[in-house]
């Protein structure tokens, strides 16, 4: 028996009430058998057909063909790419929209599964960070909450949100905003998959659960030369060296431990020859930091540790500090919403907590402006023993997620709506 028939046959459609037995749904919207069989075609429909951020326009139509299908308005980001759609009545001040919010966007790599009929038709492009499944959730949830608010049982409005462009530092999530994605939202929640956690379950954690990830491009510059005479030269592979080595321990000692902040290096070009010693060098990584108020501070710390060791080597240096994202800080009460949400679906031991990641989301430029809450969405199939990362070519979910995911978004919007 597959996991989704244990989990019931289905027959309870939106609006009704089920059982108040431990696990089973106790608010109206549990998700029925057609659309769940539905929402998994569409998720692998996506799977199959992956789009680079801002790039996203087959996606794009796709959810508004069938958003529209359901009675709904959606209306195109202005970017081109991406969707809001809003159910219920809006613009009551009194009752804030709650946004449901989901990325569109796949990555730049080749799709490396085996034996399963949805793996990507495109060459070096694939939903290997479960974006397909995200946005499958929140088009399920908003498909159950239209058929409740024309039953007249959707207590307060609710805003979809499909963004592009996620993986595009400093992600899409800016222009989403300046779309106006966020006038009238009160609140925001979204998930994340996780293959360290079972599908079935979802890990919540209350403060920062990402970090804030920033890149960083340095060049420098100077005279020359011989390798027989590094003494008339600015010793240009000698100071890319100290950069490479100095300005971490530099930046790490200049700032509380516990903020997390860290610079690595990933790319380092100077030179052509063995004996000359070059004009020009680059040097290009991140920055990375778990604690937002050191994350503000982290560009003018990392600027200040660059100058001194170029200007000890004499070389001439330009930095280019690229804000990416801010960490993901989790509103304690969003969060606990989530958490009672997953508790009255699928009972307590649906819940876990998580550890903070070190990977960045562009979730969090929404929490600049409204408090939300983001939960890890598991996707693992519990017993699985293969260990499946994100961004890598033979990631895959256990498509259970999506019925989790969309019965987790639709009791949240309605216990958030009665509150």
């Amino acid at each position: 028996m597959s996991r989704e028939s244990e989990r019931g046959s289905g027959a309870d459609l939106p609006g009704e009430t089920a059982g108040d037995a431990p696990g089973e749904a106790v608010l109206p919207g549990a998700l029925p058998e057609a659309l769940r069989a539905e929402l998994i075609a569409f998720r692998r429909d996506l799977h199959m057909h992956p789009e680079l951020g801002n790039q996203e326009f087959r996606t794009t139509a796709a959810l508004k063909a069938r958003l529209e299908r359901a009675g709904l308005e959606p209306r195109v980001l202005d970017i081109g790419t991406g969707l809001v759609c809003d159910i219920g009545e809006q613009g009551d001040s009194v009752r804030p929209v709650l946004a449901l919010r989901a990325d569109i966007d796949a990555l730049p790599i080749p799709d490396t599964k085996l034996g399963v009929p949805y793996r990507s038709t495109v060459p070096d492009r694939a939903h290997a960070c479960g974006h397909d499944v995200h946005t499958t959730v929140v088009l399920g949830a908003g498909l159950v909450l239209a058929e409740l608010a024309k039953q007249g049982q959707l207590p307060r409005p609710v805003r979809l949100i499909f963004q592009p462009a996620e993986e595009v530092l400093p992600g899409g999530a800016p222009d989403a905003i300046e779309s106006g994605v966020l006038d009238g939202v009160g609140r925001i929640v979204g998930v994340h998959c996780d293959p360290r956690v079972d599908a079935g379950k979802i890990g919540l954690r209350h403060g920062a659960i990402t970090s804030a990830c920033d890149r960083l491009e340095v060049s420098l510059d100077g005279a020359g030369g011989h390798t027989a005479r590094p003494h008339l030269t600015t010793d240009l592979v000698t100071a890319a060296a100290k950069v490479v080595t100095e300005v971490p321990a530099l930046v790490a000692r200049r700032i509380d431990a516990r903020s997390g902040l860290a610079v690595t290096w990933g790319r380092v070009e100077s030179g052509h020859a063995c004996n000359v010693i070059p004009q020009h060098a680059e040097l290009s990584g991140t920055v990375r930091c778990l604690d937002l108020a050191a994350w503000r501070k982290a560009p003018d710390l990392v600027h200040g540790a660059i100058q001194e060791i170029a200007d000890l080597y004499r070389a001439k240096s330009e930095v280019n500090y690229i804000r990416g994202v801010p960490p993901v800080v989790n509103d304690p009460d969003m969060t606990e919403l989530l958490r009672e949400a997953m508790e009255l679906r699928l009972g307590a031991h649906s819940v876990e907590d998580t550890e903070q990641s070190l990977g960045g989301e562009d979730f969090s430029w929404y929490l600049e402006h409204v408090p939300g809450a983001m939960a890890r969405l598991g996707v693992r199939t519990p017993g699985e023993r293969t260990v499946r990362d994100l961004h890598q070519g033979d990631f895959d979910a256990d498509e259970t997620a999506i019925t989790v995911g969309v019965e987790l978004f639709t009791a949240a919007a309605l216990i958030d709506g009665i509150r």
